[in-house]
């Protein structure tokens, strides 16, 4: 059994790395700065993939009409799938994503919660990277996996952009 303290003084107790005691929230309510405190809180690498991992298995199923080539990232050695699109008049943009790895698709939330919120402008005035800096994610991901990571995001980017063009 360990002891972790988490942010705002709280204390759990752990049986199996963090499994089971640390409850976040659903893809809608995910933000960038709770994935951040949750990894400060992580004791190790492992612990962060297997967070990561559960993220993925907590994104809402991608609908399989959009799993088609225009959101296929074909760089990525994994199956991804990414989608931007505005769902209202403010412009908003609404990123969906499915991939046949929980770790991609974990990334995938990671790139939702950076994005949430944000519109077409935003998205391509946001240093991703820096943000995956903040994680120390690019020094834990293998360099076939990093490539995929930034095909992703060049993806989301690249439709951000068309959406300002359209």
């Amino acid at each position: 059994m360990r002891l972790y303290p988490i942010p705002f003084g709280f204390t759990v107790i752990c049986t199996h790395f963090y499994t089971a005691c640390l409850e976040y929230p659903m893809t809608d309510d995910l933000n960038f700065e709770y994935i951040l405190d949750a990894f400060s809180f992580l004791p190790d690498w492992e612990s962060r993939y297997e967070f990561i991992e559960d993220l993925g298995k907590k994104m809402p199923i991608m609908d399989d009409a959009n799993k088609i080539d225009e959101y296929r990232v074909h760089e990525c050695m994994s199956i991804v799938w990414v989608k931007a699109d505005t769902l209202d008049t403010h412009g908003i943009v609404q990123i969906e994503g499915d991939s046949d790895t929980s770790t991609i698709k974990g990334i995938v939330a990671i790139l939702y919660s950076i994005y949430r919120g944000m519109n077409p402008e935003q998205i391509l005035e946001t240093d991703t990277d820096a943000k995956f800096d903040l994680l120390g994610l690019f020094e834990h991901l293998s360099p076939t996996r990093h490539v995929g990571v930034y095909a992703i995001v060049e993806k989301i980017r690249r439709q951000a952009q068309g959406l300002l063009n359209s």
